[in-house]
């Protein structure tokens, strides 16, 4: 398959952990004869720098004219520390977003049997997590109508929903569920909201043309806390942009990193594959960047177009990874020569030699691996 992708690195961390995403779709293409070709951009804080816009022109047109988007983060210190600041990096990808017409975001999250005790959560209560969630990513309070008073001293967010974009991420949920443990749980506030009032009448509705489905709602407090106390229950999780925004990061934790989580922001014409964690400027240029989320995003891609032996690979040269424990810091604060760029080039040597000996001893690897 020839695939062409739009790479929009972006701030901080982003260009490193996405080369590391990068390295393992090289790989795959090598071991499956696929073409990728990779078509950089600037977005966010880096764009807003050298440009004046957190999202140009040329990386929207480039963007329309890729198969897919490959991307890192965006953020910096300059624009977060400054509330009067009227151009943020942030507006470029909620503009990517309602551009590209991507309103449902994918978020996998996992307890990996290796990481059971990275989490702070209780092994016991963690085991067999696997969750994924639904968040619909181009209506509500964060494209609502903002108003701030002209003396400063009060501020609005309008948060308004339609039926029509409730019904589509919708159907998407329970057709995920039909191939996974055919649960689908909503998570609304229809106890004081009205739009979490339509949400529940709307996924109500369609819950009914999917009887296999068992369906349940919780508030959204409720699941914020059964999400720490009984994660293993959850199935699909569909919510709301601010809402699963939130639970989202929280469900981080399960895994033991942030850095472990992949998204995927699909549309019906154009997609887009990032991790979910931050710029994390502190670590910009340091090695210490958690690439997997980023390399688990590439998968993500893979299976968008059904290649799903091909993601296969990426994630089980993860999984190696993870039992062989060539993981960043933030996984291991004992492995600190075990860099961003050296979690990468683990994993493409598994793809391509997953036979190979040394592949099966972090030692031995860390001491023989070929790329530099």
């Amino acid at each position: 398959m020839k695939l062409n992708i739009a790479v929009l690195s972006g701030d901080g961390i982003g260009p490193e952990v996405t080369q590391q995403a990068i390295k393992a779709l090289n790989a795959v293409a090598v071991e499956c004869n696929h073409q990728f070709y990779f078509k950089p951009a600037e977005v966010g804080a880096i764009a807003i720098d050298r440009t004046g816009t957190p999202l140009p022109e040329s990386t929207l047109a480039l963007c329309k004219d890729t198969d897919a988007i490959l991307f890192g983060s965006i953020g910096h210190p300059k624009y977060d520390n400054d509330p009067k600041a009227k151009v943020r990096p942030e507006q470029g990808l909620l503009a990517l977003r309602k551009s590209l017409g991507l309103y449902a975001n994918i978020r996998p999250v996992k307890a990996y049997e290796t990481l059971l005790d990275q989490s702070p959560l209780k092994r016991e209560i963690i085991s067999g997590t696997d969750i994924l969630m639904f968040r619909e990513l181009t209506g509500g309070i964060y494209f609502g109508q903002k108003e701030l008073s002209e003396d400063g001293n009060s501020a609005s967010d309008l948060c308004v929903y339609h039926k029509h974009e409730i019904e589509r991420i919708a159907h998407l949920a329970f057709k995920a569920a039909q191939n996974r443990r055919k649960k689908v749980t909503l998570v609304d506030k229809a106890n004081v909201l009205e739009s979490s009032r339509l949400w529940r009448r709307v996924v109500q509705e369609i819950a009914l043309d999917y009887p296999e489905v068992s369906f349940d709602v919780l508030f959204v407090d409720n699941a914020a806390m059964q999400l720490i106390l009984n994660p293993s229950d959850f199935d699909v999780l569909l919510t709301e942009n601010m809402f699963g925004d939130i639970l989202s990061d929280e469900a981080s934790v399960i895994g033991g990193s942030i850095g472990l989580l992949a998204s995927a922001s699909v549309g019906d014409q154009y997609a887009l594959f990032e991790p979910i964690h931050g710029s994390y400027p502190q670590a910009t240029g340091k090695g210490i960047a958690n690439p997997i989320a980023s390399i688990l995003s590439a998968a993500m891609l893979l299976q968008h177009f059904d290649l799903h032996k091909e993601a296969q690979m990426i994630e089980e040269a993860v999984e190696k990874a993870l039992e062989l424990d060539i993981v960043t810091p933030d996984l291991n604060p004992s492995n600190t020569g075990i860099t961003t760029s050296m979690v990468g080039d683990f994993i493409y040597d598994y793809i391509l030699h997953p036979e190979d000996r040394h592949l099966n001893s972090k030692h031995v690897y860390l001491g023989q691996s070929t790329i530099i």
